[in-house]
């Protein structure tokens, strides 16, 4: 299992990773608060500002401090790793 680190020592699996998204506009904030109401939105921005949104295939929905390029970045690594091995 390949795991992504999101900031402040939090990771994720790269596998289950669908999207990283900003936290800007009015359909994501919707679905922000969709996953708060139905126990599926996980905080892992340790009070600061969330600039970034990840989905996972889980239906769970991921806030993160870290910059949606960052976390891509990451993401990229992940499966540019992946594919050599």
């Amino acid at each position: 299992m390949k795991l992504i680190s999101i900031g402040f020592g939090n990771l994720i699996s790269a596998q289950r990773l669908l999207a990283v998204i900003s936290p800007d506009s009015a359909p994501v904030k919707r679905m922000i608060q969709e996953a708060r109401d139905r126990g599926m939105l996980i905080d892992a921005s340790f009070g600061r500002k969330t600039k970034a949104v990840l989905i996972m295939d889980t239906d769970h929905v991921i806030l993160s401090a870290n910059e949606p390029k960052t976390i891509a970045a990451r993401w990229t690594e992940q499966e540019d790793t992946i594919e050599e091995g």
